[in-house]
C-alpha cells in the first residue's frame, strides 16, 4: 500500500472512531448515567482514543 493511501485510510478510520467514542461518551455522560456515572466510561474512552491516535501516528505518520 502506498504512503499517501495508508495515510489518508488511517486518518479516515481513526477520526470515525474518535468521533464515535466521543460521542457515545457524551451520550452516556448526560444520559441516565450522568456525570460520575459516566466518568469511569469517559476516562476509559479517552486513554483508548489517546490509544488509537499514537497507534495511529506510530504506522502512517512516523517514519521508520
Amino acid at each position: 500500500m502506498s504512503h499517501g493511501l495508508k495515510l489518508l485510510t488511517g486518518l479516515i478510520g481513526t477520526v470515525l472512531f474518535v468521533v464515535f467514542i466521543a460521542g457515545l461518551s457524551q451520550s452516556i455522560s448526560t444520559g441516565f448515567a450522568g456525570l460520575w456515572g459516566g466518568l469511569p466510561f469517559m476516562v476509559i474512552a479517552t486513554v483508548v482514543c489517546i490509544g488509537a491516535v499514537y497507534d495511529f501516528w506510530d504506522e502512517c505518520v512516523r517514519k521508520k
